[in-house]
C-alpha cells in the first residue's frame, strides 16, 4: 500500500503498511510483520452552509413585473411576460382592439409568442418597436379606454 521512512532514536526504519481494517493495520518494519491497533479520532466533515442576505426590492419597485393569474386584467398595460426579442409589432397608437386581439410577436426562448391584448379600449402608446430586445415585466403597449 504506502511506505514510509522513520528515523526513531537514530535508527532508520522502512515501513510499509501492507493491509489496514476498522482499526487495525498490518505492517512490515524492516522484514518483519507486525499487527498494530491504531487509534483514530473521527473527525465529523464539516459542510459549509451557504448564507444568503434576504433581498428587498428597492425603493420605488412595489409595482410587480408581472399582473397575477387571478388579478382583475386591463390595468391598462401590456409588459414582457419573459425576456425575448420583439419580431413583429401589430397595432399602432390610436387603433381599436378588442379583448384577445393579436397586438405584437415577440421571440422568447426559440419560440414564437403571440401577445395579446387582455382588455378592449384604444392602443395609447407601444413602447417597443420590431428587433427591440426586451426584459421580462418590461413594459410593451399601453391600452387606454
Amino acid at each position: 500500500m504506502k511506505k514510509f521512512k522513520f528515523t526513531i532514536q537514530g535508527n532508520k526504519y522502512d515501513v510499509e503498511i501492507l493491509s489496514f481494517d476498522d482499526n487495525t493495520a498490518e505492517i512490515d518494519v524492516n522484514g518483519t510483520v507486525y499487527k498494530v491497533d491504531v487509534e483514530q479520532n473521527v473527525k465529523q466533515v464539516k459542510t459549509p452552509k451557504l448564507v444568503r442576505s434576504k433581498v428587498e426590492p428597492s425603493a420605488g419597485a412595489d409595482m410587480a413585473k408581472t399582473s397575477r393569474p387571478a388579478e382583475r386584467k386591463g390595468a391598462g398595460v401590456i409588459k414582457a411576460p419573459l425576456p425575448g426579442t420583439i419580431i413583429d409589432v401589430k397595432v399602432k397608437p390610436g387603433e381599436k382592439v378588442k379583448m384577445g386581439d393579436k397586438l405584437l410577436i415577440m421571440e422568447a426562448m426559440k419560440m414564437e409568442n403571440n401577445i395579446n391584448s387582455d382588455r378592449e379600449g384604444t392602443i395609447l402608446s407601444v413602447k417597443i418597436k420590431a428587433g427591440d430586445s426586451v426584459l421580462e415585466g418590461d413594459l410593451l403597449v399601453e391600452i387606454g379606454d
